[in-house]
């Protein structure tokens, strides 16, 4: 029964909405622009903020989703996490774009905010701070998923809920690697820096 949650929630996760929502407005394949990235600050680099928006927020709702419908269904907090992390999983590696999918930051953000309302706010509050003091969105990212073990633990004082974080915020690192690589070369664009072509 497990695995069912686990596909579903995957295949929730998997649905690349920054590049369906690009297509449909003309914008072409958004792999072919910037750091061509399915996410949404990669959507924002077409212009459209209206997209970037809708890609944010559908990306965190596949998240949360995936959790909220797990939990309606099965009772089970963990059971619900772990359809929530598989949902991450089909962001990071959707097998309908051969497993090369977004950065998971939004999807996490989703996924905490229906698990863990007070840390996913307080991550979304960090990236905020972050962005708008240096307006690096991967900067932004990187520190406010990790900081959210550790407010798991420190609020809840749930073991599962902390592994979870762990588990997304190690993968929302590995996931920007390159972007750490262009952080620490100070070769990383800022946020709404427009390219015209991908890397």
């Amino acid at each position: 029964m497990v695995f069912l949650y686990i596909s579903v929630g995957y295949l929730l996760g998997s649905i690349p909405f920054g590049l369906i929502l690009t297509r449909l407005a003309g914008y072409g394949d958004i792999r072919a622009i910037g750091s061509g990235n399915i996410g949404a600050t990669n959507v924002l680099r077409t212009g459209n903020k209206l997209l970037a928006i809708l890609t944010l927020i559908l990306d965190g709702a596949k998240g949360a989703a995936a959790y909220l419908i797990a939990l309606k269904i099965s009772n089970d907090a963990d059971i619900a996490m772990i359809a929530g992390g598989a949902a991450l999983i089909g962001h990071l590696f959707p097998v309908w774009l051969k497993f090369r999918g977004g950065k998971g930051v939004a999807t996490t953000l989703g996924l905490l905010i229906a698990a863990a309302p007070t840390i996913g706010v307080l991550a979304c509050v960090i990236w905020l701070i972050v962005a708008f003091s240096f307006r690096y969105s991967s900067l932004s990212a990187l520190i406010a998923v990790l900081c959210t073990p550790f407010m798991a633990w420190a609020i809840y004082a749930d073991t599962h809920l902390a592994l979870l974080c762990a588990l997304c915020a190690a993968l929302v690192w590995w996931r920007h690697k390159e972007n750490i690589r262009r952080l620490l070369r100070g070769e990383e664009p800022k946020i709404g820096k427009k390219k015209v072509a991908a890397a």
